[in-house]
C-alpha cells in the first residue's frame, strides 16, 4: 500500500461513495488523508445510508457536511440526499454548491431549505453533466442565463414545476440524452394540463407517476421510452423513426400514438395495459426489426377481442422472443391461433395466466407448433392460496397435459414460475 500513488488511493476512496466511510478510511495515514483532500472524485451524504444522520440536530449536521466538503478540492460528483426531517439554512447549502460547482460533473440534490435554493441559478453555465433533483420546486426558468451546456442526464422526482418551465429547462440543455420525470407536481395554468417537450438530442426517456391530459414529446433521436404508472388522455411521440425500445407498465392512456417513430423498434414490452388490439398492432406494424414482443396481463376494450398470432407471425419475421399473458376465453383462443404462418425465429416463448382454465394447455400446444425452432419455454401462473377441488383438478390436468406435450418437444427447455 505504501507504493500506491495518491491518485489511485483517491480513486479507491471515491468508490466508497458514502461520506462516513470516506472519512474513516482517509484516517488510515497521512497519505490517505492527502488522497482524500486532493484526489477524491465522489462524495455522498445520504440519510438512508447512515441512520445516525437523523439523530443529529440540523445545525450539527450542517457543520459536519461543511467541514467534510471544504476539506476536499476538485470534487466531480456530489450527492446530498436528505429526508424531510431536516430543513437546512439556504446560505449554508449555497456555500456547499458554490465551493464545488467549478469542478462538479454530477449532482444529486434532495435538500429542504429556508428559503428555497435556486439550483439552476447556481449550477447553470458550469460543467455539470448529470443532475438529479428531488422534492424541490423550480420556477422562472430563463434559458439564456440558466443554461446547462454540458448536461447529458436530468432526473426530476417529486418536483414542482410548470409545463412552460419544464419545456424551457429542456431547451436549456442542448446536449441532453437522458430524461427522467417521476411524480411531478405540474403547476396548472388552466383546466387542461398539457405538456409539450422538444429535444433533438434526447435518447432515453423515463416517465413514472405522471398524470396529464395531453403529453406531446418531440425527440428526433429517441431510442428508449419507458412509461410507468401514468394516467394520460393523449400521448404522442414525434420523431424520426429512431425508437428501439418501447415499454408500458401499468399505464392508462386513451389515445396513444408512436407510429411516426416505430419503424426501428426492436423491443415492445407492455404490462397491465388496456388496448384495442387492431389499433395497437397498426401502431407497431411498421417495426420490421422487432425482436422481442411482450404483451403481459393485457386487457381488451372489447370482450370478444383477441391477440391475433397470425398477424404477429406475418408482420414480425425477425421476432426471437415472444411473451403473452391475457385472459383466455373459450373460442377466442382457437380464433387467435388461426392461420399457418410460422414464428420461424422465435427461440424463447413466455406464456402466462391469471386464472387457469382448460383452454390454456391447448393454447400452449398450438403456440409450440407455430415455433419450430423454439429453445426455451417459460410458463408463468398464479396459484390462489384458497384452492377448491375444481382448481386442484384443473391444475393437475394442466400439469399432465404439459408433461405429455413436452415429450414431443424434448429439445425445448421448460421452466415454471408460479406465484
Amino acid at each position: 500500500m505504501d507504493y500506491l500513488p495518491v491518485e489511485v488511493i483517491g480513486n479507491i476512496l471515491s468508490r466508497l461513495g458514502g461520506a462516513r466511510d470516506v472519512v474513516i478510511a482517509s484516517a488510515t495515514c497521512r497519505k490517505w488523508r492527502e488522497a482524500c483532500r486532493k484526489h477524491l472524485q465522489t462524495l455522498s451524504f445520504n440519510s438512508a445510508d447512515w441512520p445516525f444522520y437523523r439523530d443529529l440536530t440540523t445545525n450539527r449536521l450542517e457543520i459536519l457536511i461543511t467541514q467534510t466538503i471544504f476539506q476536499i478540492t476538485g470534487l466531480q460528483g456530489l450527492s446530498i440526499m436528505m429526508d424531510d426531517a431536516n430543513k437546512f439554512s439556504a446560505a449554508t447549502v449555497i456555500a456547499w454548491l458554490m465551493y464545488t460547482r467549478d469542478t462538479l460533473r454530477r449532482l444529486s440534490y434532495n435538500v429542504r431549505t429556508t428559503p428555497n435554493v435556486n439550483i439552476l441559478e447556481i449550477c447553470g453555465r458550469q460543467k455539470l453533466e448529470a443532475l438529479v433533483l428531488a422534492h424541490n420546486s423550480i420556477t422562472g426558468v430563463e434559458p439564456s442565463f440558466q443554461r446547462f451546456p454540458c448536461l447529458k442526464s436530468l432526473s426530476l422526482s417529486y418536483v414542482s414545476i410548470s409545463a412552460l418551465d419544464l419545456n424551457l429547462l429542456l431547451s436549456a440543455c442542448p446536449m441532453i440524452e437522458s430524461l427522467e420525470l417521476v411524480s411531478l407536481e405540474i403547476a396548472m395554468s388552466d383546466a387542461q394540463v398539457t405538456i409539450e417537450l422538444s429535444s433533438p438530442t434526447l435518447k432515453s426517456v423515463y416517465f413514472d407517476g405522471i398524470s396529464l391530459d395531453k403529453f406531446i414529446l418531440e425527440a428526433d433521436s429517441i431510442e428508449f421510452l419507458h412509461m410507468k404508472d401514468c394516467v394520460l388522455e393523449l400521448f404522442e411521440l414525434i420523431g424520426n423513426g429512431t425508437l428501439k425500445h418501447f415499454k408500458l407498465d401499468d399505464v392508462s392512456v386513451i389515445h396513444l400514438d408512436i407510429m411516426e417513430t416505430s419503424e426501428s423498434l426492436e423491443v415492445v414490452d407492455v404490462n397491465h395495459f388496456t388496448m384495442v388490439w387492431p389499433k395497437f398492432y397498426q401502431m407497431i406494424s411498421r417495426s420490421q426489426k422487432l425482436k422481442k414482443l411482450r404483451l403481459w396481463d393485457v386487457v381488451f376494450d372489447d370482450d370478444d377481442e383477441i391477440i391475433d398470432v397470425e398477424s404477429i407471425a406475418a408482420g414480425f419475421s425477425h421476432l426471437t422472443h415472444l411473451s403473452l399473458s391475457y385472459d383466455l376465453k373459450d373460442g377466442a383462443a382457437h380464433y387467435s391461433l388461426q392461420g399457418t404462418t410460422q414464428l420461424e425465429n422465435v427461440t424463447v416463448l413466455e406464456l402466462g395466466w391469471t386464472v387457469i382454465n382448460d383452454v390454456f394447455s391447448i393454447w400452449v400446444e398450438e403456440l409450440l407448433r407455430r415455433c419450430p425452432n423454439l429453445k426455451k419455454l417459460i410458463i408463468y401462473g398464479v396459484v390462489s392460496e384458497t384452492k377448491t377441488q375444481g382448481d386442484c383438478q384443473i391444475l393437475a390436468t394442466f400439469t399432465w397435459a404439459i408433461v405429455q406435450l413436452m415429450r414431443k418437444y424434448i429439445h425445448v427447455e421448460v421452466q415454471f414460475e408460479y406465484e
